[in-house]
């Protein structure tokens, strides 16, 4: 079993907590998905989902594979999700690799 959830926000989250739900089912879906794939990697890989005013933001820890952009877009494209394909990707980065882009910024 496999406790590590990501973190999962929204915009406007405390006036529609409908939108934090949503993200929780679209989650599901894609994990679902990557289950019958035999992806166990998938939800490893993932650090946060964001809902920005009907954009889902998928964050990672690791670049995905096309095939796990496959299931975000597939279950934001759902009747559980926005019915949209406006998904955007990207990678978490590390404090420290923050602090190295940040030093050679200023030299």
């Amino acid at each position: 079993m496999f406790l590590d959830y990501p973190k999962i926000s929204a915009t406007n989250s405390e006036t529609e907590p409908d939108r934090l739900e949503r993200l929780s089912r679209v989650y599901g879906y894609a994990a679902g998905l990557a289950d019958l794939d035999g992806n166990s990697e998938c939800i490893e890989k993932l650090a946060k989902l964001h809902d920005h005013k009907g954009t889902l933001m998928v964050i990672w820890h690791a670049a995905p594979t096309s095939q796990e952009i496959g299931y975000f877009l597939r279950a934001w494209q759902s009747r559980i999700g926005d019915e949209s394909n406006q998904v955007e990707h990207a990678l978490m980065i590390s404090e420290s690799a923050q602090r190295a882009v940040e030093a050679s910024e200023s030299e």
